[in-house]
């Protein structure tokens, strides 16, 4: 079965916010993406709500029909939200309320009795859950006991070294994901992928469920359009 597309919407709501009202559409446009072929949408919300509100996130609940996938840091307003959604996934990462982009992973074995207190807590309100993590062993062994359903592995160190030797770019990756398999971990992935690296790496590691792009999807549709770009995505995904 093919690694399915989540399409992150918040760059989607960035171009919103910078002239205010709202065009473009988060909403609608969520809309269209599950209706081009998107298996799923994916949100960010941050403290300071610069792209993806807390209301957009209420709003999309009431719409979404495939997969609906809440990232951010678990605080306490963040937690809140989520329960109060329930969406079919949460994604946690562990980023500063100032971060710009997700620039890392979980350290699983520090944050341990944090995790899996939340982990405990949304999986109890049937919200399956992914932690965010790098290709080291000792973090998704920690993820793995921390009862997390799924890691999502940080690839920007793959695209990163992708145009330079891609096999030692992807190599860390395949390991990481063949560990996850066997801890009872699925596997999801995201960070800087796009058309030029994406059929590589879902080659290349095994047991990928579910990539989520947002960043390069919507700015690849300011050329090919949303809806053929969304079909470009997924057939890299078709292997």
């Amino acid at each position: 079965m093919a690694t399915r597309l989540s399409v992150n919407v918040n760059k989607i709501a960035t171009l919103r916010n910078a002239r205010g009202g709202k065009n473009p559409n988060v909403v609608q446009i969520s809309k269209d993406c599950e209706q081009y072929g998107a298996q799923g949408i994916t949100v960010h919300p941050r403290p300071d709500e610069r792209h993806i509100t807390y209301q957009d996130v209420l709003d999309l609940s009431d719409t979404i029909t495939t997969e609906f996938n809440i990232e951010g840091y678990p605080d306490k307003r963040f937690m809140e939200l989520v329960l109060k959604v329930k969406p079919t996934q949460a994604t946690l990462v562990p980023d500063p309320p100032d971060a710009i982009t997700s620039n890392a992973g979980w350290d699983t074995i520090k944050n341990e009795s944090y995790l899996k207190e939340i982990i405990q807590e949304l999986k109890q309100n049937g919200i399956r859950t992914s932690v965010f993590v790098d290709t080291n062993f000792h973090n998704i062994e920690g993820a793995a006991k921390i009862e997390s359903n799924r890691i999502e592995l940080y690839t920007e160190p793959y695209a990163n070294t992708y145009l330079s030797n891609k096999k030692n770019a992807v190599n860390p990756f395949t390991l990481a994901a063949e560990k996850a398999h066997k801890l009872g971990l699925a596997i999801n992935a995201g960070h800087d992928l796009d058309l030029v690296n994406l059929k590589y790496f879902a080659q290349e590691v095994p047991f990928l469920d579910e990539v989520s792009i947002g960043h390069a999807l919507i700015s690849d549709a300011l050329y090919f359009g949303l809806e053929n770009t969304i079909q470009m995505y997924l057939q890299q995904l078709d292997i």
